[in-house]
Formats: structure tokens, C-alpha cells, sequence
């Protein structure tokens, strides 16, 4: 398997957020545990800094995965537990245009409370630059929620050599074999949902998509 690259983005910013980040962390590095190269390469970054999180959501990798507040009010948005940091779908579309290139990432973990609703995916269609594996929440979500479901996604997702399987294959599978796992531990239907997002016609006419 070629070497992949996970994006970790913590915009919730309190103690129960920067655990899930710890845990996620953690699970990916002992992937690597015992290998000659490690198989994943992991950037972190949490933040207050509209560019540099901005910045975050169109660096090139496999998988970006975000931690946050989910608030699908007035328009999506992901949001900090004090309230002092806000990111905006729109703002986002809006800095990839102004960019000339959207998302980058083949597969989005959205990880926060109803993430996977329709309005979260119309929203995210305008900042993509083509289409990608979106996996997102269909309900309330908190630590043990994500932990049950990102340890069994990160693992099937790894444990796939997918000889001849693009990566956002490899994630939609692995995916799939996280929610069926989910319900199996917990006896419990899986609130995290996995869809192919394609890009919107307004991404198309200020991003190339």
C-alpha cells in the first residue's frame, strides 16, 4: 500500500475534542507501529486562525478529517465549544475560489453533530474541486460515538492493501465496514452516513471542477 496522508483538524478546541484527537492520533500511529516505513503520514492542526484552518481544508491528502461542533443554523458551519471560532461552509468556498482549487482531499470525515444532513451536503458541494467519499453524522454525536466508529474505520481503511482500488474507494469501503461494525459493538444504528459528493455547478463555474 502506498503511503497515505491523514489531515486531523481540531476546530472544537476544548478538553473532550482534544481526547478524540488524542485517541485518533494514537490509533493511526500504532498503525505504523513495527513497520519499516510508516504507512500513513499524520498533520495536525488546531487552531484559531481563519487562514491557517482555512489553509487546512485545501491541503492535499487522503483524508481530511475535521472535529468539531456541527451547526447547520443559517448555514453550515463547524464551531469551537467556547463560541470564539466559527468556520463557514461559505467560507470556505469562498477562500478555495478566491484559490482557483477547492478541497483536496479524496475522503472528508466531518466529525461533529449532524454533519450528514442535506444541508451540510449542498453546502459542501460549492468548496469541492471534484468528487469525493463525504462521511458525516445523521444525528448528535460525542466521544464515545466517534471513538466506537473512527477505530473501526481507520483500521478497516488500513488493513485494505486495495491493489487496483483508488483511494476513496479503499475509504468507502472502509466506511461501510465501519458502520456495519458499529452497530454490531454497540447493538445500535450507526449515526455517521457515507455518500459521494460531487461538485455543484457553482463550483464548477469558479473552480474548474
Amino acid at each position: 500500500m502506498r503511503n497515505r496522508r491523514v489531515s486531523l483538524l481540531d476546530i472544537g478546541l476544548d478538553q473532550s475534542f482534544d481526547a478524540s484527537m488524542a485517541f485518533v492520533q494514537s490509533t493511526l500511529q500504532s498503525i505504523n507501529a513495527g513497520l519499516p516505513e510508516p504507512i500513513v503520514d499524520i498533520d495536525f492542526v488546531r487552531s484559531r486562525d481563519l487562514d491557517t484552518v482555512l489553509a487546512a481544508f485545501t491541503a492535499q491528502c487522503d483524508v481530511l478529517h475535521v472535529m468539531a461542533h456541527g451547526d447547520h443554523g443559517e448555514t453550515p458551519m463547524f464551531s469551537s465549544t467556547d463560541g470564539k471560532t466559527a468556520i463557514t461552509l461559505e467560507e470556505i468556498g469562498d477562500y478555495s475560489s478566491d484559490r482557483g482549487h477547492g478541497l483536496n482531499a479524496s475522503t472528508v470525515l466531518a466529525d461533529g453533530c449532524k454533519t450528514g444532513i442535506g444541508a451540510w451536503q449542498r453546502a459542501l458541494r460549492n468548496c469541492l474541486h471534484g468528487e469525493i467519499v463525504y462521511i458525516g453524522a445523521s444525528a448528535l454525536v460525542g466521544w464515545h460515538e466517534s471513538t466506537v466508529f473512527c477505530s473501526a474505520f481507520y483500521g478497516a481503511l488500513f488493513r485494505n492493501k486495495g491493489k487496483g482500488v483508488t483511494p476513496a474507494e479503499q475509504a468507502w469501503d472502509a466506511a461501510r465496514r465501519a458502520i456495519d461494525a458499529y452497530a454490531a459493538i454497540t447493538d445500535r444504528v450507526c449515526p455517521y452516513k457515507v455518500m459521494v459528493l460531487e461538485p455543484s455547478r457553482r463550483a464548477r463555474l469558479t473552480l474548474g471542477a
